[in-house]
């Protein structure tokens, strides 16, 4: 029996603290059960929603990792062993794995999903043609309903969903504005996407800011919540739309968030306020890749990589979504 290197959860991490919380170990890899796929790794993702698993919160969207598990999260590479149907060695494949060498993964349990290896940068799996891209497209097209013409804010806009969202939506005709941290990635937005107006959350008054945008917020792309949103909500449009797709400011706590300060603009101002995240729009993976695909292949869309090298640096990358050190997509390559 082979064996493999394997991040673990030791405890619930403080903050940013992930070393003190999560090693490396050397385990044994476990035989193979019956839909199960031994997958190399090659590119691991590093998203910030992985971090309400490691708290013991009982009510998010998946269960609290237990203490001692490994850490759970996408995964890139190519079929090693297979006792899955449709799964062969060497497929190219995504799928819930772990952060490893090389991740066991259910088939159909942990979403594995085949690649096109004939991609120019497979690393656009994780990009445009990933989840970061599935949920930029479905929160703009199907939550939020954007429409020509409007105006569509979208915060965490130097991140990698939404950088993809802010694309998106220029394409599709609307006047996009973005709330970012820092002066460089700001420019990065306006200079290299082309957006209206990136607004420095870390330095603005953003709620003096918003207010300029005349005839208010359409639709707002919600990633991270807490005191942006009480900011936003004074300053939409009537019969405004947000989507809530992402909970940074408060994804290192245990506890619940109070409810947004200025929560009565959602009556006076008639809003829709819809969450939704993967699990919504999984099985329209090929019809989303289809349409990003197009418009990545036209020069329409972009995305930027933030790569470590060797999967004992995956802490240090992993710190970088928290820290806001990076622009675009996080990996780690194996």
């Amino acid at each position: 029996m082979t064996t493999r290197q394997i991040w673990q959860l030791e405890s619930r991490p403080e903050g940013n603290d992930f070393v003190s919380a999560i090693r490396l170990v050397e385990e044994q890899i476990p035989p193979l059960a019956d839909g199960e796929v031994l997958v190399k790794n090659i590119y691991l993702s590093m998203d910030a929603g992985t971090r309400m698993w490691m708290t013991a919160r009982e009510d998010g969207y998946n269960p609290p990792l237990p203490l001692g598990s490994p850490i759970t999260g996408l995964t890139m590479g190519y079929v090693a062993a297979s006792n899955a149907a449709g799964f062969a060695e060497g497929d190219l494949v995504r799928g819930f794995g772990q952060w490893s060498d090389q991740s066991v993964v259910h088939a159909e349990l942990g979403g594995l999903f085949k690649l096109d290896d004939s991609v120019e940068d497979i690393r656009q799996h994780f990009g445009v043609l990933g989840m970061n891209g599935w949920t930029a497209l479905w929160g703009l097209i199907e939550t939020a309903k954007i429409q020509p013409g409007e105006n569509v804010l979208v915060s965490a806009a130097a991140g990698s969903t939404g950088m993809l969202a802010c694309q998106i939506a220029k394409i599709l005709g609307c006047n996009v504005y973005g709330l970012a941290g820092g002066a460089e990635k700001c420019r990065w937005l306006e200079d290299e996407i082309g957006i209206t107006k990136a607004i420095d959350y870390k330095t603005a008054d953003i709620g003096a800011e918003l207010g300029q945008i005349q005839d208010g917020i359409n639709a707002y792309f919600d990633n991270v919540a807490g005191p942006i949103l009480d900011a936003v909500l004074p300053n939409m449009a009537l019969y405004g739309r947000i989507a809530l797709c992402g909970l940074m400011a408060q994804y290192s706590g245990d506890g619940r968030a109070r409810g947004p300060e200025h929560f009565d603009q959602i009556l006076m101002k008639r809003l829709s306020v819809i969450g939704f995240f993967s699990p919504d729009f999984m099985d329209q993976g090929e019809r989303l890749t289809a349409q990003l695909k197009t418009w990545l292949d036209d020069s329409k869309l972009q995305m930027p990589f933030d790569v470590t090298e060797g999967l004992e640096n995956t802490l240090d990358a992993y710190e970088r979504l928290f820290t806001g050190a990076n622009i675009g997509k996080v990996l780690v390559k194996l």
